[in-house]
């Protein structure tokens, strides 16, 4: 699994957002769809707002792989679901990120559907 450059995720998580895409079948780019993000002990998470059933979500972890672009940086990924133990951590750097656009955006993040869905995302 590779690493991601200090630089490259020092701008990727100071970004408000981030537009992700996964890979058809036939190894296209599905189109971006813009969500939120957060970096947590140098790793970089992704969440689906109001649970799995959320298109971009169901395809990324099919696929488990895709691109991101964020914060001037564009990198190919893998998606994986990430360790559920981390959920916690995940929801308070969200909280911390995102709070002051109010609690239904970040609700929509961190709720009990929310939480399962969160993917680490990893360079590829």
């Amino acid at each position: 699994m590779a690493a991601w450059d200090e630089g490259d995720l020092r701008r990727v998580g100071g970004a408000t957002e981030l537009r992700v895409s996964s890979r058809r079948p036939d190894g296209s780019l599905r189109p971006y769809v813009t969500i939120w993000h957060v970096v947590v002990d140098e790793a970089l998470y992704l969440r689906s707002a109001h649970g799995p059933e959320n298109g971009w979500f169901r395809r990324a972890v099919r696929s488990g792989a895709g691109r991101i672009s964020s914060g001037g940086v564009e990198q190919d990924v893998t998606f994986r679901l990430a360790d559920p133990a981390l959920g916690p951590g995940v929801s308070a750097a969200l909280h911390a990120k995102y709070d002051r656009f109010g609690p239904g955006p970040v609700g929509a993040i961190t709720g009990v559907d929310a939480a399962t869905t969160t993917l680490l995302v990893m360079p590829e």
